[in-house]
């Protein structure tokens, strides 16, 4: 968690930067987040999970060699120390479909979770865009919160995955859901009582990046509407890795398809009947919301096998 929070510190410090220099740098701003996300998940978050569960799933059936033999590639130089647990044998681990296979069923299917997500902010960005430079500008001071926030919850999630995947690797299932079940209150209570700061005091945050009274309106606005959901959002972020820590990457993908519809299909609506500002705000609110507690269902009624 340290180390992503000094990542997303980078970040913000980057903001601060671009809010030097205008409105107009913010919005634009706003506009290039989305993809520096995506290249974030695509590797960190979804590859990345499916390698570490099925490495973790191999440890926990007793299969040492197996695990030697997946996502190894990633810390060649660590492996190739001999200090490590999993030993890298170029010359006696051939690839092997079958691992690759055991990769690709969780980290394929992850891939489309950042996908929806990136593809929710573009729409969002848009819709946003509508109304101006000032608001797009608060939106991005907004959007730029929740690139510290995603990694809070990224960091406890990715901690559960070994755990999870260890468990269920041993059949011991009810270890592994009280392991994702605690991981997911504390990334929801760590999430939840930021939004609520600066739903209550917007200004903590915005006027470190701008003095232009507009866009700390915007900004302000957007907080109060959304910073409440924010305990779902990681309460759902967090499920997620849980999930691939299990090999049960689809119901949590499936949340986050709900999500965007919810975007795309309100967002259009909005759009049509030209709504105010806080409109887009609520929407935004309510997607994460819906996301959250649509994973927490899926994972409450999906099997992750059997009690051995």
């Amino acid at each position: 968690m340290l180390a992503m929070v000094a990542t997303a510190l980078a970040a913000i410090a980057e903001t601060a930067y671009v809010g030097s220099m205008g409105t107009a740098a913010l919005a634009g701003m706003a506009l290039v987040f989305p993809l520096m996300m995506l290249q974030a998940m695509l590797s960190a978050g979804a590859m990345g999970g499916g390698v570490s569960s099925a490495v973790r799933r191999a440890f926990g059936a007793g299969q040492p060699e197996r695990a030697s033999a997946l996502g190894a590639a990633f810390l060649l130089f660590w492996l190739l120390s001999c200090r490590a647990k999993v030993q890298l044998k170029l010359r006696s681990t051939p690839l092997q479909w079958p691992l690759a296979r055991d990769i690709l069923r969780v980290g394929a299917v992850a891939c489309l979770s950042p996908l929806q997500t990136v593809l929710t902010i573009l729409i969002l960005t848009r819709l946003v865009a509508h109304f101006g430079t000032d608001a797009l500008a608060g939106y991005g001071i907004g959007t730029r919160l929740e690139f510290l926030l995603v990694p809070i919850a990224f960091a406890v999630g990715v901690a559960s995955v070994p755990l999870v995947g260890m468990a269920i690797g041993a059949g011991k299932v009810a270890r592994a859901r009280r392991a994702a079940w605690t991981a997911a209150a504390l990334a929801a209570g760590l999430l939840g009582v930021i939004g609520l700061v600066v739903a209550l005091a917007p200004g903590l945050w915005t006027e470190r990046f701008t003095q232009d009274l507009a866009v700390i309106a915007s900004a302000a606005l957007y907080f109060q509407w959304v910073g409440p959901a924010y305990g779902l959002f990681g309460l759902g972020l967090c499920l997620y890795f849980s999930s691939l820590g299990a090999g049960k990457a689809f119901g949590p993908v499936l949340a986050g398809t709900l999500r965007l519809v919810v975007v795309a299909v309100g967002g259009a609506a909005l759009a049509w009947a030209g709504t105010a500002p806080w409109t887009i705000f609520a929407l935004v609110a309510l997607g994460m919301a819906a996301y959250g507690l649509a994973t927490v269902l899926v994972v409450r009624h999906t099997s992750w096998g059997e009690e051995r």
